[in-house]
């Protein structure tokens, strides 16, 4: 039943990392989630029905709780725990870039499904708070998991049924590091998503699937170089590479300076390269970020790890 008038209501918030998707040759069923900055989404109860967004965490986000993603994955946990009775005021707070490429709508989604449960007391399962933060993100950047699943579980994941929500976490090589280099201009999912081709040649199908394959061997085995060798995307990236100025030069910088491999984080615009070292990471940074600059880019850059930790959540009194 809903909270009677005059009693104390109590709230929750939770944290969702930002995360990479595809991995490069892993198109759609292959994400990591990033240790750092994260988006935050503090739910409180209330006493009027529904859900209303009272900060959205940044002022190109709408208020709208049908367009806004953590907004969307709240009314949807509260759909999925038959709670429509229940009142819920968010308030967002944006650690991740607008349309950025570093999983910034997955994880407003995830952490106000998560947010949402803890609150309510929902009691979803992990299968419901995936489902509520898909629907958002459906909503938003197209029905994939990439994004979702690392964001929610932490570290590696491998989608390998997404229709079955079957999935596989894979090991964290030692010392793995990820450089994001963020050029300055915003691309839309659904603009990254719309160059996709519809139709891939054989030759080109088979090569990324022995890459994928790689690259799951190259995280269990701790093989670093096989790693290097396997990220390798020939299909995503050659479409969307034309929407982004200055990665192909930032790539050849990031593999001339000792990177692991380098591509394209999700859609865009963020670029993304392995480095094994903090040290490397810091000088493959440098390289890609004066490569954007020559190409008339200014560029943000953070090394970081992989979160292994995932979505994460306090009760507030």
């Amino acid at each position: 039943m809903s909270p009677k008038r005059g009693s104390p209501l109590g709230g929750a918030r939770a944290h969702a990392p930002g995360s990479v998707g595809n991995i490069g040759p892993g198109l759609d069923i292959m994400g990591m989630a990033l240790a750092g900055p994260g988006d935050s989404v503090e739910v409180r109860l209330s006493h009027t029905p529904g859900v209303v967004v009272q900060d959205s965490g940044h002022p190109d986000l709408p208020k709208d709780a049908g367009a806004n993603t953590a907004a969307f994955a709240a009314q949807a946990a509260l759909r999925l725990a038959g709670r429509a009775d229940l009142g819920i005021v968010l308030s967002i707070t944006k650690g991740l870039p607008l349309s950025g490429g570093q999983g910034g709508s997955a994880a407003s989604a995830v952490a106000g499904a998560v947010a949402t449960n803890a609150a309510g007391n929902l009691g979803l399962s992990e299968q419901q708070l995936l489902g509520a933060a898909l629907a958002a993100e459906a909503s938003v950047a197209g029905w994939h998991l990439d994004n979702i699943m690392p964001s929610l579980l932490g570290g590696i994941v491998l989608i390998r049924d997404a229709q079955a929500w079957d999935y596989v976490r894979l090991p964290v090589p030692d010392g793995l590091r990820v450089v994001l280099a963020l050029p300055g201009h915003q691309l839309r999912t659904a603009d990254s998503r719309a160059v996709l081709p519809r139709e891939i040649p054989r030759d080109v199908a088979l090569y990324q699937a022995a890459q994928v394959g790689a690259m799951v061997l190259a995280f269990a085995r701790n093989d670093l170089a096989l790693l290097r060798r396997a990220l390798d995307d020939r299909i995503a990236e050659p479409a969307r590479a034309p929407l982004l100025p200055g990665f192909l030069a930032a790539k050849q910088a990031a593999m001339a300076a000792g990177a692991l491999g380098c591509s394209i984080s999700g859609s865009g615009p963020t670029a993304f390269a392995f480095a094994e070292s903090d040290a490397a990471g810091e000088r493959i940074g440098v390289a890609m970020q004066r490569a954007y600059q020559a190409a008339g880019q200014t560029c943000t850059v953070r090394v970081t790890g992989v979160s292994l930790t995932g979505a994460t959540v306090e009760r507030l009194s």
